[in-house]
């Protein structure tokens, strides 16, 4: 590498969010840095910003966060901290990510993905089939209460933010009797004793990108670029790749109801998508494949003849 390495006195700057599982990613980032070039943690520094996403004062506990505005919630302000030059590399959980990123910023790497599935969690029943009607369930994310009003309509579906920590908490009160988190947040905080079942993915589709880290970096920053490069798994490129494209064609973002995985099995892309409306009155899904390098392009396809096949209306809650 000819550009100089990080070091104690000028560590590279890792922005992220402040919660747990965002300080998690963004220790895992730096661990893989630091082993693919030899380096002390000291040669880098983790940065903390808040975000809109979780300033509590401005965002009402039981407001959606599709009414408030949700693109950019979680990353407006670690994106003005990196176009600014006070931090290196932001990270990401990419199911965040709005499709488009601010002119001058580049996300173009990826860690090796998580499990991608959803998680059932309660204190009292080990799946939702044994939920009876009326039962409670809390989550905040409109992609999981379409799908689960779509297969379980006498559900009451509340709304339930909060970290991860904030929602197991609320559980453990009774707000709810059930809710949903993502096994790869479980996983990365190392809580194999929160009493959780993951989703077969045919009952509940993942949301897009779900499981995975991002870096963004500035674009004319060459030698983050280097460095980052040392780190970026292909695979999970590849499967991102696939599933964004089928989003963006959906003009859809990371609260919408939308769902998507993509998985690789040899020289193959599999992708299965879904559409719901969020009430859970009406669902599209699609299944398809092609050879790994094609799958953008087919996820673009996909998403577009989705959009064809559910008519004028299905999509109006997207505007």
């Amino acid at each position: 590498m000819t550009h100089p390495l990080p070091s104690p006195t000028a560590p590279l700057k890792i922005g992220t969010r402040g919660s747990p599982l965002a300080l998690a990613q963004a220790h895992e980032t730096r661990d893989r840095l630091a082993a693919a070039f030899d380096l002390p943690h000291e040669a880098f520094e983790v940065v903390v910003i808040k975000t809109t996403g979780d300033d509590r004062g401005m965002i009402a506990a039981d407001r959606p966060l599709k009414e408030i505005g949700n693109k950019g919630l979680f990353t407006k302000e670690i994106e003005e901290a990196l176009t600014a030059g006070g931090i290196d590399i932001a990270v990401h959980s990419m199911k965040d990510m709005p499709t488009e990123q601010p002119e001058g910023l580049v996300l173009d790497t990826y860690l090796p993905r998580e499990d991608p599935r959803d998680a059932f969690i309660s204190p009292r029943s080990a799946g939702l089939a044994e939920l009876g009607p009326g039962t409670v369930v809390g989550t905040s994310s409109l992609r999981r209460r379409a799908q689960l009003l779509y297969r379980r309509p006498d559900l009451e579906v509340v709304e339930f933010r909060g970290n991860v920590q904030t929602r197991l908490r609320k559980l453990s009160e009774g707000v709810a009797e059930a809710t949903f988190l993502a096994m790869a947040g479980l996983n990365r905080l190392a809580m194999q004793d929160v009493p959780a079942t993951a989703m077969d993915t045919a009952d509940m589709l993942p949301a897009i990108a779900q499981g995975a880290i991002g870096i963004e970096r500035r674009g004319d920053d060459t030698r983050v670029a280097d460095m980052l490069a040392a780190i970026h798994d292909a695979e999970t490129g590849q499967r991102l790749a696939a599933e964004r494209a089928f989003l963006v064609a959906l003009d859809g973002s990371c609260e919408t109801p939308i769902a998507g995985l993509a998985e690789i099995e040899g020289g193959t892309l599999h992708l299965r998508g879904e559409v719901l409306r969020p009430d859970g009155s009406e669902a599209l899904s699609d299944a398809r494949s092609c050879p790994v390098e094609d799958g953008a392009e087919m996820g673009r396809a996909m998403g577009l003849e989705m959009r064809e096949r559910a008519g004028p209306g299905f999509f109006d809650w997207l505007r």
